[in-house]
């Protein structure tokens, strides 16, 4: 009994190593060590990209040489494992900052990672990592100004990555529309998906 509990809790600290090893890679720009993170077949969904990790990679590299800096904080887990696959929810805030109209706003959202993940050649990498948008907001660094939005742009985006998402597609990035938030029907296909992933189901998220 106890060999099956050590064995569960250094499996739940490798997920979990994993996890923030993603975010201070990525934040980093440590790209070399960022590949180690996920498997070969790994793919990023958010909400300026989804597909593979090399495409991320190198639109990452190209957005961080332009001053586009994407940085994250990270909250507790919790971890599911069975056999060699795992699905953790870590929560999160994604925070940018630049000009909106001319203004310099911070824009931070914040919820989950959710990530599907498996052990190949005794290694944990991530298969597939979505996040799910609950909150954000934009507040300009100098309180004594205001920044008008367009209701417009802000209505084509869901509630959870409202601000976000129009200061992303200010900068040129095609924003998706149909990103998994707090509630609702692309939450919960996530967490049957995280299900069927558990019972050894291929990831088919957006395939």
């Amino acid at each position: 009994m106890n060999d099956m509990v050590n064995k569960d809790i250094i499996e739940r600290m490798e997920v979990r190593e994993l996890i923030e090893k993603w975010v201070m890679y990525r934040d980093s720009a440590d790209w070399e060590n960022f590949r180690t993170v996920w498997t070969d077949d790994g793919r990023m969904m958010a909400t300026w990209f989804h597909g593979p990790v090399e495409d991320f990679i190198k639109v990452s590299i190209e957005g961080f040489e332009k001053g586009i800096y994407i940085l994250h904080f990270l909250g507790g887990s919790m971890i599911d494992i069975q056999g060699d696959r795992a699905v953790a929810q870590t929560k999160m805030t994604i925070s940018q900052r630049g000009k909106v109209h001319g203004v310099e706003c911070d824009i931070v959202c914040t919820g989950r990672f959710y990530d599907l993940i498996e052990r190949r050649n005794d290694k944990w990498g991530v298969v597939l990592r979505q996040p799910i948008y609950e909150r954000d907001r934009m507040t300009p660094l100098d309180t004594s100004q205001a920044v008008s939005l367009d209701p417009k742009i802000l209505a084509r985006y869901p509630e959870g990555y409202q601000h976000l998402a129009y200061f992303q597609q200010g900068l040129g990035y095609d924003v998706k529309r149909d990103m998994p938030g707090l509630t609702g029907g692309k939450v919960e296909e996530l967490y049957a998906q995280g299900a069927a992933w558990l019972r050894g189901e291929p990831d088919s998220w957006e395939r």
